[in-house]
């Protein structure tokens, strides 16, 4: 597990205004927030983890391998910066983590026989919507 205080003085941090509606505020003050992390030159992943992150996370890594997150929930910057280190905390954590593997199981007897009784319960219903045969 990483922890913030790791990986805080490796995360870069840029101060946007935040787009959209909101009156004088959203116009005169930087709240959104943009947080770049690079995977290749941090000091505190190891050789390992890098390549599991990019093998795990690669769809939200840029191409020089660096995770851009941008985080604009609330009229707070500091309130923003924490809710970005928490999220690219737990994007990290959970690249981390190698997915198990499935283990194929068969489908058991029981249920293909229920299915086909059933089956068979539905043919007879609409058999029996027939006309009868008068010879």
């Amino acid at each position: 597990m990483i922890s913030a205080e790791d990986i805080l003085h490796e995360i870069q941090f840029k101060a946007i205004r935040s787009s959209g509606s909101g009156g004088q505020h959203v116009n005169k003050v930087s709240s959104k927030v943009e947080l770049r992390f690079n995977v290749i030159d941090s000091s505190v992943l190891n050789k390992d983890h890098k390549e599991k992150l990019i093998r795990n996370i690669s769809e939200r890594l840029t191409k020089d391998n660096a995770i851009v997150l941008h985080c604009d929930d609330t009229r707070s910057q500091h309130r923003n910066k924490e809710l970005a280190i928490r999220r690219l905390l737990d994007i990290l954590n959970r690249g981390l983590v190698d997915p198990k593997k499935r283990k194929p199981t068969k489908v058991p007897k029981s249920v293909k026989l229920k299915r086909l009784k059933a089956k068979k319960q539905r043919s007879e219903k609409k058999a029996s919507r027939k006309r009868p045969d008068i010879e």
